[in-house]
C-alpha cells in the first residue's frame, strides 16, 4: 500500500508537482495529452518574475504592489504575498537544477522589464524562458524515473462519496479506455484560450479539458470571464511575439508611423489601445529595428525567426505587423491556499486553476512563477493529505460517440472561435454577449447531431478533437454567462456599456453546475 498521486498535465505546473510529490515519497504518475516538451509553458518567452534587483533596485514589496495593482482588487493579498516572497528562492532553485538563464556581465541572472512592472524583474533565458524551464523540469523528472504516460486524454474524473478516486483516460495510441485509481488527483491541464480558435497564441491542446472534467463532478469555477489578450501576436498567424520585445525597447506604431500608447502599460490597456487603432482602420506594427542586429540576435532570436517564418519579414529591417489575440485565462477551477478544490482529494494548479493571484489582469512574468511556486507546494500537500491505496489500472469499454453525424463540428468550432473574438473579445457589451450566448446554446442543443467520421481506435484524432470541442462548448456557456453577470469593466473584462469598476463586483464570479453563486 502506498500513496499514489495522479497528475494530469505535464507542463511547468505538472512537472513541478511531480518532482515535489516524488521527493515527498509518493508513487507519482503523470498523464499528458501530448508530450511534455509541447506544453503551453514553452510559449512563455518573456521571463519569470523575482525581485533580485540585479539590474535596478527592486523589492518584494514592489512586486506585491505591481501584482495587486494589475489584479484590480480581485487578488487575495495573502496569496500574492506568498507568491512574491517565494520568487527569489524559486528562481534560485531553477538555476540550481540547470535552467540556463541569461547572465549580466558580472554573472548575475539577467532581468528585463515587462508590462506593469516598476523595475526589471523578469529573469530570462534569451526569449526561450518557458521552453528552457520546461525542458529542465522534464529532464529532472526523467532522471528521477517518474512515470510519464504520453498521448492520454482525460475523459472524466471518478468520485466515490464525493471523494476523488481516480480518472478515466483514453489511450490515444491504442483507443482503449483506462481507469487509473489514485490517492489524490492534481489537475494541471492548462487554460482554455483555444476557444478563440485561430485568434489565440495558445497550443491547439489548450481546450480546458481538466477544467471541464472538474466542473462536471461539481468543482467550482471562478472568474471565467477574465481572458487576457496579448497585445503583440503576428497579424496573419496569431503566433506570439514576446513582451520581451517591448521590454527591450520595442515601439508600437500605427500606419502613420506614430506611437500611440506607452508600450509597457499592463496588457489589457495596451491591447485595447491597439484594438482601437485597428477599428479605426489603422494597421499596427511592432518596431524593433532600432535595437540593432547584434542585440536582436543575442536577446530576441526567436522573435526574429518567427517573424521571418510566418510573416516573411526580417525585423532587423522591417516593421512587424501585429494584432492582439487571446493569450491567457485568469479564471479556472477555484482552489484554496493549498491548491485544493471543493472536491476531497482533487487539486488544481497552474493556468487551469484560480489561485487568486492574477485577479482581473495577470502581470507579465507571473505566470511561470505561479506554475513553479504552487506546483512545488501542491505536490507536497497532496501527498500529506492522500490516503494509501493499491495502485491499479482497469481497461473499460470504449466510449460511444455518434458515428453518423449530420453536422460537421469542425465548421461549428471555427464559427465559435470567430464568435468569441468578435463578441466575447477585447471589448464586450450586453447585446453582443447575449447574441453569443444564444448561438452557443444553439450549438449545445445540436450536439446530438454532431459526432465523428472516423471509427478507428488507433490514433483517432477525429475523436480527440470532437471531445475537446465538447469541452470548449461547455466552458463557452460558463464564460459568457459570467461576462454578462459582471456589469462593469475591470482589467481584461471591458464592457463598453459599463466602463467603470463597480464596488459591488469587487469579488470573484463563482460558478457551480447550478449557476452563478
Amino acid at each position: 500500500m502506498q500513496k499514489n498521486i495522479l497528475i494530469i498535465g505535464a507542463g511547468g505546473a505538472g512537472l513541478s508537482c511531480a518532482l515535489s510529490a516524488h521527493e515527498a515519497g509518493a508513487n507519482v504518475k503523470v498523464i499528458t495529452k501530448e508530450y511534455p516538451t509541447r506544453s503551453q509553458t514553452c510559449m512563455a518567452q518573456g521571463g519569470i518574475n523575482a525581485s533580485f534587483g540585479n539590474i535596478k533596485e527592486d523589492s518584494v514589496k514592489s512586486h506585491i504592489t505591481n501584482t495587486l495593482k494589475s489584479a484590480h482588487s480581485l487578488a487575495d493579498e495573502k496569496m500574492v504575498e506568498f507568491l512574491c516572497k517565494k520568487a527569489v528562492d524559486t528562481v534560485q532553485w531553477l538555476d540550481k537544477i540547470g535552467v540556463c538563464f541569461s547572465r549580466t556581465q558580472d554573472s548575475k541572472i539577467a532581468q528585463r522589464t515587462l508590462g506593469g512592472a516598476s523595475a526589471p524583474r523578469a529573469c530570462y533565458a534569451q526569449d526561450y524562458t518557458g521552453l528552457k524551464i520546461l525542458h529542465t523540469l522534464y529532464d529532472r523528472c526523467l532522471s528521477k524515473n517518474i512515470e510519464i504516460l504520453n498521448e492520454r486524454f482525460l475523459l472524466e474524473l471518478v468520485c466515490d462519496n464525493d471523494e476523488i478516486t481516480g480518472a478515466k483516460i483514453l489511450n490515444i495510441r491504442t483507443g482503449e479506455v483506462e481507469l487509473h485509481n489514485a490517492s489524490a488527483v492534481i489537475i494541471a491541464t492548462g487554460g482554455y484560450a483555444r476557444i478563440y480558435d485561430n485568434h489565440s497564441t495558445n497550443s491547439k491542446a489548450s481546450t480546458g479539458d481538466g477544467i471541464a472534467a472538474a466542473f462536471k463532478i461539481g468543482a467550482k469555477l471562478s472568474n471565467m470571464e477574465f481572458i487576457q489578450f496579448h497585445p503583440t501576436a503576428l497579424k496573419n498567424s496569431a503566433i506570439l511575439i514576446s513582451e520581451s520585445a517591448r521590454g527591450a525597447g520595442g515601439y508600437l506604431l500605427n500606419s502613420k508611423g506614430k506611437r500611440f500608447v506607452d508600450e509597457l502599460l499592463p496588457r489589457d490597456k495596451v491591447a485595447r489601445a491597439i484594438d482601437k487603432q485597428i477599428k479605426n482602420k489603422e494597421d499596427v506594427f511592432l518596431d524593433i529595428r532600432h535595437l540593432g542586429e547584434k542585440f536582436i540576435n543575442e536577446e530576441l532570436p526567436q522573435e526574429r525567426k518567427l517573424a521571418k517564418l510566418y510573416e516573411n519579414i526580417d525585423p532587423i529591417n522591417d516593421l512587424i505587423p501585429i494584432k492582439p489575440v487571446a493569450h491567457y485565462t485568469m479564471g479556472g477551477i477555484d482552489v484554496d491556499e493549498n491548491s485544493q478544490t471543493n472536491i476531497k482529494g482533487l487539486f488544481a494548479v497552474g493556468e487551469c486553476a484560480n489561485h487568486h493571484i492574477h485577479g482581473a489582469n495577470r502581470l507579465g512574468g507571473n505566470s511561470l512563477l505561479e506554475l513553479i511556486v504552487f506546483g512545488r507546494e501542491v505536490g507536497k500537500f497532496a501527498v500529506k493529505e492522500a490516503k494509501e491505496i493499491d495502485q491499479k489500472i482497469e481497461i473499460l469499454d470504449d466510449i460511444k460517440l455518434n458515428e453518423n453525424p449530420e453536422i460537421n463540428f469542425y465548421e461549428i468550432k471555427k464559427e465559435l472561435g470567430n464568435l468569441f473574438y468578435s463578441n466575447v473579445g477585447i471589448t464586450r457589451d450586453e447585446n453582443s454577449l447575449n447574441e453569443a450566448l444564444k448561438k452557443v446554446q444553439n450549438y449545445i442543443s445540436k450536439l446530438p447531431e454532431m459526432g465523428i467520421y472516423d471509427n478507428s481506435k488507433v490514433y483517432n484524432t477525429n475523436k480527440i478533437e470532437f471531445l475537446e470541442f465538447t469541452n470548449t462548448l461547455l466552458l463557452a456557456e460558463v464564460i459568457i454567462k459570467s461576462a454578462i453577470y459582471r456589469q462593469e469593466s475591470r482589467g481584461a473584462h471591458f464592457r463598453i456599456d459599463f466602463q467603470e469598476e463597480q464596488q459591488i463586483f469587487e469579488k470573484d464570479t463563482l460558478v457551480t453546475k447550478d449557476g452563478i453563486v
